[in-house]
Order: structure tokens, then C-alpha cells, then sequence
């Protein structure tokens, strides 16, 4: 199909047009639906020509679009009483300063998959977005943070971009940003300002996950969960998380280059009595980290892949730590002798079934 048929049913709230050829559309096709709440057309052809006598503007009740896998290169002129809009994997190019203009009620935007960076997306594109929830920019050619963000964002994914600076003025006015994904970009400490996200109250999860890091950023918010696996992070400097203040309950350093002398003593002091989680699989530790028994909620810990030979008597679990909520340990592919592990090191752990320690990567034989 490469037109579409003007369609009459007064009683259609959602309308399937995806995966055909479609490339015109007539101003009158829509005008028997008028009570669409819903209309998908993607994987079509698509382009701004398609949109230039604005075939929608009769779909005033019109809220979920979705416009993936076409050829548009710009944003073409919609109902105002959209709530989601979806333009992934299209060729847009540039975002203008009114091309969402009276798009007020949009709450969801996507245009993942697209040519956009900061060069091209105009400070005011996102103003008329007043009530705008969650932003998906994954895929592009950002080298930084786009400004203008809407104040209301709640939630902004730029994940697979060029990403390699994290300025103070990107994200000054999203008070309310709970989540922030960045992802598969090329950041490293230095390029993340200092006062970046400290001001954040309402952030909760940041994803910082195949980076350039080789140590952890100082002057990170206040969070609930930090992805940082998938660098090259050697180093955990002192009272790194000592300003999170009981916040921290899932930290990942899975696939990195962590020794045991690359972390201090008080590295996670702040975390001590919040975490839950803590993650340090596919590095290089010889050891467990004398931290570990420390955390006082801890459940979850990762330690496998890595190059430990010694679990030392109360490394993992002291006595006079009762009440241990611990209830799973990785330590399979590792350097150690089962054998020869102490009676009672892991003694606090709640479900003996969470204990992981096989294989390991050579037999005790060997050595």
C-alpha cells in the first residue's frame, strides 16, 4: 500500500497503518476518524512532503503517534493534543526553534536513532514542551548535552551518542530529572563539570556505563543507583560517595580495571549503612576488599572474574556483625582453593545456596 484510503468509522480510536509503502497523504484520509486516540505508521516511506498540507489537523483528540522508520527530516506539524510522540530512526537533522511549537501536552518524546547534535538543535526547540516527561535523544551525534532541556523532564536517555562534556549550563534547570542515561559515549572524569549535577535533589539513577573513566567522578549527586561498568576505572579515591549520605543502594563496577591497591580504605565511606548492591565482577582484584564486611545492608555481592587467591577468615563476614542481610556471593572464576577457604567466612550468609565459588579458573593442583 502506498496511498492511504480514506477510512470512515466514527467509533475508531486506534488506527494500524505500520509496515507498508506509504508516502502520500491527502488532507481529507483522516477526516471519517475524528476520535482517533491512537495512529501508527511507521515503517513507511514517509517524508515531509507527506505532512505539508498538515493531513492531521482534524485528529484533535489524537494522543499516542507514532512515526518511527520513516524519512522525515524535520518535524512535521501535529495536533496539539498529542501526549507521545515517537521519530525514531528517521533522518532528522535539525530541531527549530518552533518546531514543537503548541505541542504543550507532549509528556513522551522519542527520536532516538537520528542525525541530531548540539549544532543543530536550537536552544528554544523544547520551550513549548511545558509538561515533557521523558526525553530519548540514544543513537544521535550529540558531542554534549543539548540546552534548553524542558524544567519538567523527569527522565533523558542519551545513550550511544558522542557524549564527551557534562556542563554545568546542560542541565541547570531539570530539577525534577530522576533518571539520566548516558551510556556508550566517550565521557571521562575530566569532561564532567564540577558542579555538573550536585544540585540535583530528585536524581536517583545515573547511567555512566561504557565510558572512558579511569576513576570514579567526584562531585556526583546524591543517587540511588550508579552504572559504571564498562570502563577503565582503576581508582576509587577517599570519601568518594562520603557526600551521598546513606543514599547509595546499587553500585556497579563490573568490567574494569580495580585493584585491591586502587581502592583506599575509606573509599565507600557514605555507603556503608544504604548499600545493597555492590558489584566489582571482571576486575582485577587479588583479593576480597577489606571494605566488603563494613556494609552493614548489603545482599548482593559480585566478586567473580577476577584474580583472588585469598578469602581471609572474617573478610567477607565479622562476628560481631549480627543481623547480615547478605544473601548472594559470586566468587566462581577466580584464583582460589576452595579448599582452603576458613570454616565460617561466609558464615553470615542468609541462603547458603547464595554462595557462588565454582568454577574457578585453575585447580588447587596447579598451584
Amino acid at each position: 500500500m502506498t496511498l492511504l484510503p480514506i477510512i470512515h468509522n466514527l467509533l475508531a480510536t486506534n488506527l494500524d497503518m505500520a509496515e507498508n509503502n506509504i508516502r502520500i497523504i491527502s488532507p481529507q484520509v483522516f477526516s471519517g476518524v475524528p476520535n482517533l486516540d491512537t495512529l501508527d505508521l511507521s515503517k513507511n516511506k514517509l517524508d515531509d512532503e507527506s505532512f505539508s498540507q498538515n493531513p492531521l489537523s482534524n485528529l484533535t483528540f489524537l494522543k499516542k503517534l507514532n512515526l518511527d522508520g520513516n524519512q522525515f527530516t524535520s518535524i512535521p506539524a501535529l495536533p496539539p493534543s498529542l501526549e507521545e510522540l515517537r521519530m525514531n530512526n528517521n533522518k532528522l537533522s535539525a530541531l527549530s526553534p518552533h518546531c514543537f511549537k503548541d505541542l504543550m501536552n507532549l509528556l513522551n518524546l522519542e527520536l532516538e536513532k537520528n542525525t541530531l547534535h548540539e549544532g543543530n538543535v536550537s536552544p528554544q526547540a523544547f520551550r513549548p514542551l511545558e509538561r515533557l516527561l521523558e526525553l530519548q535523544l540514544d543513537n544521535n551525534r550529540f558531542r554534549s548535552l543539548p540546552l534548553g532541556l524542558p524544567p519538567s523532564l523527569q527522565k533523558l536517555e542519551m545513550n550511544g551518542n558522542l557524549v564527551e562534556e557534562v556542563t554545568e549550563e546542560a542541565l541547570r534547570g531539570c530539577v525534577h530529572l530522576g533518571v539520566l542515561e548516558l551510556s556508550h559515549n566517550l565521557l571521562h572524569e575530566q569532561g564532567i563539570a564540577t558542579h555538573a549535577w550536585t544540585r540535583f535533589k530528585s536524581l536517583e539513577a545515573l547511567d555512566l556505563s561504557y565510558n572512558k573513566f579511569t576513576s570514579v567522578p567526584m562531585n556526583l549527586p546524591r543517587l540511588h543507583k550508579l552504572n559504571l561498568q564498562h570502563n577503565n576505572i582503576s581508582h576509587i579515591a577517599a570519601f568518594t560517595f562520603r557526600h551521598m549520605r546513606s543514599s547509595l543502594q546499587s553500585l556497579c563496577l563490573s568490567h574494569n580495571a580495580l585493584s585491591n591497591e586502587g581502592m583506599d580504605r575509606v573509599s565507600f565511606v557514605g555507603t556503608y549503612r544504604s548499600l545493597g548492591e555492590l558489584l566489582l565482577d571482571n576486575n582485577r582484584l587479588g583479593e576480597v576488599p577489606r571494605c566488603v564486611r563494613q556494609f552493614k545492608n548489603l545482599q548482593v555481592l559480585r566478586l567473580d572474574n577476577n584474580q583472588i587467591r585469598l578469602v581471609r577468615q572474617w573478610g567477607v563476614c565479622h562476628p560481631r556483625n549480627s543481623g547480615s542481610s547478605l544473601t548472594s556471593i559470586h566468587l566462581e572464576n577466580n584464583l582460589l582453593d576452595v579448599e582452603r577457604i576458613p570454616p565460617n567466612a561466609f558464615s553470615c550468609l542468609t541462603d547458603a545456596q547464595g554462595l557462588v565459588l565454582y568454577p574457578q579458573q585453575r585447580l588447587s593442583h596447579d598451584r
